[in-house]
């Protein structure tokens, strides 16, 4: 089992837009060895990183030895999207930012696939941002991956995910403390009222309330571990997640997508909201038969999928326990 960063160098590499740019990707591998099992790749949100499993993963209480990702009979795979910050590449996609899409990102991570010798996927499975990309890159090729698991996010930026991504932008470009109040006006998008509430019931130490604290607190953690061209950039690209190409329909560009969708949304999630989830598998139920919808119970909001991990496990380990994994090595 390899944890270690390595990097997969793309020159040249044109984006949708036609502009080019030298890309360096990043990632990790957890578990089984690529060529020897199944593998699930974790398309991390908009802070994360590859580290999704072992002591400080972010997602470890899903993905290791004997959890809902079983690291002992997959290959897991997590990419760094370009410019996140977690390579010590420093100048690794600082500069224009807007010219990338979630489409791009997705081209980049199956392009990695393909230098990896990673013809098809068991599962891309992905939360906010990354649910995202998983929805593009099914879209990209919609015979490579057998189950598609995004969790609390779209097919589509709706027009409140924009409004709140162009707001983020405003601060990130106006503020004088930028990376610390985005992110204290996105935590309120991450949870919820009654989260808040629960947590604090008004309470206050000294001059400021609890609250106010654990505001400044999180913006303060992420300015000191988070680059303000890498927070500019994840958060640009949130605005740009669309499936549909042109001159298309939701339906026609699903309709290709032989994946088996597993949709999970958040009751209380006030970013992806579930209703959207909701009438996505009504659509999808017209064409595919192969298309589920799992909702997590929580009061916390978006950030559910970083909490709730009981639930989410429940809702996953089927889809990793359901037939003979070793039918499905991806490397030749």
């Amino acid at each position: 089992m390899s944890k270690e960063l390595q990097k997969i160098t793309l020159p040249d590499w044109e984006l949708k837009n036609g502009k080019v740019h030298d890309i360096s990707l990043f990632f990790q591998v957890f578990g089984r060895p690529i060529g020897t099992a199944p593998v699930v790749l974790v398309n991390h949100a908009l802070t994360g990183n590859s580290n999704v499993s072992g002591k400080l993963g972010w997602w470890r209480e899903l993905i290791g030895k004997s959890k809902a990702i079983d690291t002992k009979v997959f290959t897991v795979l997590a990419f760094n999207i370009p410019g996140n910050g977690y390579d010590g590449d420093r100048d690794n996609l600082i500069a224009g930012y807007s010219d990338f899409t979630a489409k791009d990102i997705a081209s980049i991570f199956w392009k990695g696939l393909q230098i990896l010798e990673v013809e098809s996927l068991f599962a891309v499975i992905g939360g906010s941002l990354g649910g995202g990309i998983a929805w593009e890159m099914a879209a990209l090729k919609p015979t490579g991956i057998a189950h598609l698991i995004p969790i609390a996010t779209d097919w589509k930026a709706t027009d409140w995910v924009i409004a709140n991504v162009f707001v983020q932008d405003q601060i990130l470009n106006n503020s004088d403390n930028p990376v610390a109040d985005a992110r204290a006006h996105a935590m309120l998008l991450y949870r919820t009222p009654q989260s808040l509430g629960r947590k604090f019931n008004r309470n206050k130490s000294g001059q400021h309330f609890d609250i106010e604290d654990w505001l400044i607190h999180h913006g303060v953690k992420l300015q000191n571990r988070f680059r303000l061209a890498s927070y500019k950039l994840m958060n640009h690209l949130l605005r740009t997640i669309n499936i549909v190409h042109a001159k298309e329909k939701f339906l026609e560009t699903a309709a290709r997508i032989e994946s088996d969708i597993h949709l999970v949304a958040v009751d209380s999630d006030l970013f992806f909201i579930p209703s959207e989830t909701r009438q996505t598998y009504e659509v999808l139920q017209l064409i595919k038969s192969n298309v589920f919808y799992h909702e997590i119970q929580s009061v916390h909001g978006h950030d559910a999928f970083l909490i709730e991990y009981e639930q989410l496990s429940q809702i996953i380990s089927p889809i990793f326990t359901s037939i003979n994994t070793t039918q499905h090595v991806t490397q030749n």
